[in-house]
């Protein structure tokens, strides 16, 4: 652009300075027609005489002294006898009517690009030419000037112009660079804030970019993370249900099928085989129905009827629930009672269901004349949230169990808790049914000391829908508090 401004200023400069110039040389020229005159040089030009070229001389030019009829009456520079007629020449046709003239153009005689300027006498009238070769000089001169001026003048613009466009280049590198980082994959990276221009606001619109590609990226890997998740826990389910229902159907086709070969008319052995039938029977009955269970609490299904109940009246009749089991196995099953009137928040079936599994776990595992105790208190620092607790001095849990404990289908003793008609399932459920009513459950134990199992309920409506909030992670690895 500088350059294209440079040539564009020689064009217009020198055009001007020519214009200029031949304006004043062509006024010049004039003022020394006039001083001729004045000297008598028509005559002396008649004469052709040493003043005639003298005068010519002195003036700078060529002098030609010309007739009303055009012929010429002499020449500082040629034979006049032997010139053309010049009443067609334009500077000679507007002096001859009166007024100065002038033109440019070739002399036929001399061969050189000549300005001619004539002026009106009363003989005719008289002519200066000088050659153009002068006024290029001249021009060329001052055009040269010129140029020096400009280029001295443009350095510093040329300069500035430079280190603005290195400038802007270097921005434009880095912004290029960043938006290959982004199409790498690179979110992370981010621009350094520069300006609040164009530049800079672009910058700000690819920060911004980047860090809304990182969050989606972020998102995508933890939505992929627990694809992964739910596909093991998909993968893990059909393996156990498929390894908990292939365990009693084995035992059922086997004791049947040894009946149908004759041992059904066994009276020693049929009866038997019958009782274990029937047991693998209900035990199928019992998984199927857990099964059934969890499937609704994790499908969002299960209704729940929230209501505000006393806390001990809950209790009491769980425990009374469970007490031919503990009276059987000589089991002390007490209930440590909170004040009257204290009131929780729950749907009635649930908690029974919830209690009933965590007795049911306490009386199995607790040894006879052992005991189990439920208890209710307020916690500390949340007045309002109840916990209730299941102790048992039962076998206690290896801490290294405790993480999984309420996942599906663990077992701590695979081989015992089958022997009791356990499905695995029965804490897993508590879980569900807890946190559906806006509790949490967790467990401490320890190896020969027993058990205590532990979930909370509001004192209070905690705005929870009639259908159980269940979260999906509810069926992942545990943490001891859950």
């Amino acid at each position: 652009m500088l350059v294209v401004a440079l040539t564009a200023v020689d064009f217009l400069a020198s055009r001007v300075a020519e214009k200029t110039y031949l304006t004043k040389l062509s006024r010049e020229l004039e003022e020394k027609n006039r001083m001729l005159a004045l000297a008598d040089v028509v005559r002396l030009g008649e004469q052709n005489s040493d003043r005639f070229h003298a005068l010519a001389k002195a003036a700078g030019g060529r002098l030609t002294v010309i007739a009303h009829d055009g012929h010429v009456i002499g020449d500082s520079e040629a034979d006049a006898a032997r010139m053309e007629n010049h009443a067609t020449r334009p500077e000679v046709v507007q002096a001859l009517h009166g007024s100065a003239g002038k033109d440019i153009r070739l002399s036929h005689t001399m061969g050189l690009k000549f300005l001619y300027v004539a002026s009106p006498v009363a003989e005719g009238c008289i002519r200066l030419a000088v050659p153009l070769k002068e006024i290029d000089t001249q021009v060329s001169e001052i055009r040269n000037q010129l140029l020096a001026s400009v280029a001295v003048a443009f350095l510093p613009a040329i300069i500035v112009a430079g280190f603005f466009a290195r400038y802007v280049s270097s921005k434009l590198a880095a912004i290029i660079q960043y938006a290959g980082r982004l199409a790498r994959g690179e979110f992370a990276a981010r621009l350094p804030a520069r300006g609040r221009d164009e530049l800079g606001i672009l910058v700000e619109q690819l920060n911004d970019t980047g860090e809304k590609l990182q969050e989606m990226f972020d998102q995508l890997q933890r939505e992929h993370a627990e694809l992964e998740k739910v596909e093991r826990v998909r993968k893990d389910f059909v393996i156990n249900v498929s390894h908990e229902l292939r365990t009693p159907l084995a035992s059922i086709q086997g004791y049947t099928e040894t009946l149908l070969e004759g041992a059904l008319y066994d009276p020693e052995h049929n009866v038997r085989f019958l009782s274990i039938i029937r047991q693998n029977a209900e035990r199928l009955g019992r998984l199927t129905g857990d099964l059934m269970t969890l499937s609704r609490l994790e499908l969002k299904t299960t209704r729940f009827q929230f209501a505000s109940y006393y806390v001990n009246s809950l209790l009491l009749d769980c425990a009374d629930s469970m007490r031919p089991m503990s009276e059987k196995k000589h089991i002390d099953l007490t209930v440590e009672q909170m004040p009257d009137r204290t009131e929780i928040f729950c749907d009635s079936e649930a908690v029974h269901q919830v209690m009933s599994n965590l007795l049911d776990n306490a009386l199995k595992y607790t040894p006879q004349g052992g005991r189990v105790t439920v208890a209710a208190r307020k916690l500390d620092g949340n007045p309002e949230m109840i916990e209730i607790a299941v102790l048992d001095t039962g076998l206690g849990v290896p801490a290294e169990d405790l993480p999984r404990l309420f996942e599906r289908f663990y077992r701590v003793d695979k081989a015992r808790s089958r022997e009791m008609g356990g499905t695995g399932l029965g804490l897993a459920i508590v879980k569900h049914l807890v946190r559906s009513q806006g509790g949490t459950v967790y467990v401490e134990s320890e190896v020969g000391q027993g058990s205590k199992f532990m979930f909370t309920l509001p004192v209070h409506d905690l705005g929870l829908q009639e259908y159980g909030a269940v979260q999906e992670e509810l069926t992942g690895a545990m943490h001891p508090r859950v």
